[in-house]
């Protein structure tokens, strides 16, 4: 989507579809729904909407199936809105897709947090532990040149 106005058509549509489903849209199995993006082809001929439903866990598909067959049956609204307010000659094609974003981030959030802890738990085993041997096993090149000196013999 690198055409700036193509990019207008995505923002635009973003807009009406969610002051769409904020006012006009008064399906029971709709959900709080958040539109999150819109990607529109460079041909502005097909709109893939990405929303999240907000409370629905992706463990329990009831909500998500709900709200998507609630969105399934508003396209055609939708869509003649979006083509009323728009005043393009061709209207693009709506789907609805749901947003896997926020759940894949919740994910590695709490993976991050498991982590985390982790961390703290060995930091917490090795506080107080010294390492076997000498604090610093590695010769210097003053320490050698010293070790050398005194293996030689003296001659007198």
């Amino acid at each position: 989507m690198a055409n700036p106005r193509v990019r207008k058509i995505a923002d635009r549509i973003q807009v009406i579809v969610a002051e769409m489903l904020e006012r006009r849209v008064k399906d029971p199995r709709l959900g709080f729904v958040t539109v999150t993006d819109v990607r529109v082809t460079g041909d502005s001929q097909h709109a893939t909407i990405f929303y999240t439903v907000l409370g629905a866990r992706p463990d329990e598909p009831g909500d998500l199936a709900s709200t998507a067959a609630a969105l399934g049956s508003a396209t055609g609204l939708i869509r003649s809105e979006v083509g009323k307010q728009l005043g393009m000659r061709h209207v693009p094609t709506l789907e609805f897709v749901h947003d896997a974003l926020p759940d894949n981030a919740r994910v590695l959030d709490e993976a991050l947090e498991r982590a985390r802890q982790s961390d703290e738990q060995l930091a917490a085993s090795r506080a107080g532990k010294n390492f076997a041997g000498e604090s610093d096993p590695y010769k210097k090149k003053r320490e050698l040149d010293e070790a050398d000196e005194a293996d030689e013999p003296a001659d007198d």
